[in-house]
């Protein structure tokens, strides 16, 4: 078995590269040969931690695996990520554990991945300026992910944290672009081309007036039942893609407007897989509020370690053990 720990997960896997195989997983989703099997998510009973088990299988590439892990909300007492997962691949073949890859950093990247390849489906082409909610550790992915699909020139941020704000500051600055820290989540909707939510609010914090037409929205932060960042109304009047929509409708940013009825499973055009796979029309007009509601896949985090295996194997790097 070949193990690869979270400095060489990084090292192998640049968040541009994540979106190639993101995009690949997602359109292999839609044409049939690749299926996620049901999410595993429960409340630990200890250290208000959340663990859940991800699963899928690609059979054209052939992949097969599983991502374990979840949120301990304590961790930053023990100088650890609150986020922690790891990822298992095994043989299609004969169903040995093949790889166990760190999947802290990947998890990262292949969520900034897939926010990208909706950006670059469903956003305007000539989108330029960024508005992000949440400026926590997962900002960076969206910035970087976004900058490998669209010409970013501009980023507007909010956060509740002051030191979050900062911290992200520096990093868009690093990459050349203007900052703007906003003092609340309207100004950011108001100013946005694309408007990324990635938070772990339960309660709306975008409303519908705030969003200009043409918007393009990557809601991101809702992937458990009761999260929420987006007024229902809003994700009614946008045209609205997932990545899966039994996730999306159940632990999502559309579980909201669909238990109220303002969206039903017609309300939706499409995955974005359907649309990276030509099988389905992304963005229409240039006067469309778009919507990805990103609530996290096992193919995602599948494709992103088997990448990471296949450069340890062509470079040397990893640790091989008996197993």
């Amino acid at each position: 078995m070949l193990v690869i720990s979270e400095k060489d997960a990084r090292f192998l896997v640049s968040v541009e590269d994540a979106v190639a195989v993101v995009e690949q997983a997602f359109a292999a989703m839609a044409r049939g040969v690749a299926r996620n099997y049901p999410v595993v998510r429960e409340a630990v009973g200890h250290q208000d931690a959340v663990f859940g088990v991800k699963t899928g299988c690609d059979t054209a590439a052939p992949l097969l695996g599983l991502k374990a892990g979840g949120y301990w909300p304590h961790n930053i007492d023990k100088r650890l990520g609150n986020h922690q997962s790891s990822t298992l691949l095994f043989d299609p073949d004969s169903g040995r554990a093949s790889a166990l890859v760190s999947a802290n950093y990947l998890t990262g990247a292949r969520t900034g991945a897939a926010s990208a390849v909706a950006t670059r489906y469903l956003s305007r082409a000539d989108s330029s300026v960024l508005g992000i909610i949440g400026a926590g550790v997962q900002s960076e992915y969206q910035l970087r992910a976004t900058l490998a699909v669209r010409p970013i020139r501009r980023v507007h941020a909010w956060d509740p944290s002051a030191a979050n704000l900062a911290a992200f500051g520096r990093i868009v600055a690093q990459l050349g672009l203007e900052y703007v820290r906003e003092p609340d989540c309207q100004a950011v909707a108001a100013a946005a081309d694309i408007l990324i939510t990635v938070t772990p609010s339960q309660r709306a914090l975008v409303e519908k007036s705030w969003v200009r037409p043409g918007t393009h929205i990557n809601a991101m932060g809702a992937d458990t039942k009761g999260k929420q960042e987006l007024d229902p109304a809003l994700v009614a009047h946008a045209v609205l893609f997932v990545d899966e929509m039994a996730q999306a409708i159940t632990i999502g940013e559309c579980q909201h407007a669909h238990a109220a009825g303002l969206i039903t499973n017609e309300s939706f055009r499409g995955s974005i897989g359907e649309v990276a796979a030509g099988l389905r029309e992304g963005r229409r007009t240039s006067h469309e509020i778009t919507l990805f509601d990103g609530t996290g896949v096992a193919l995602q985090d599948l494709v992103v370690a088997e990448l990471a295996v296949r450069m340890a194997r062509q470079q040397g790097i990893g640790s091989t053990v008996e197993y």
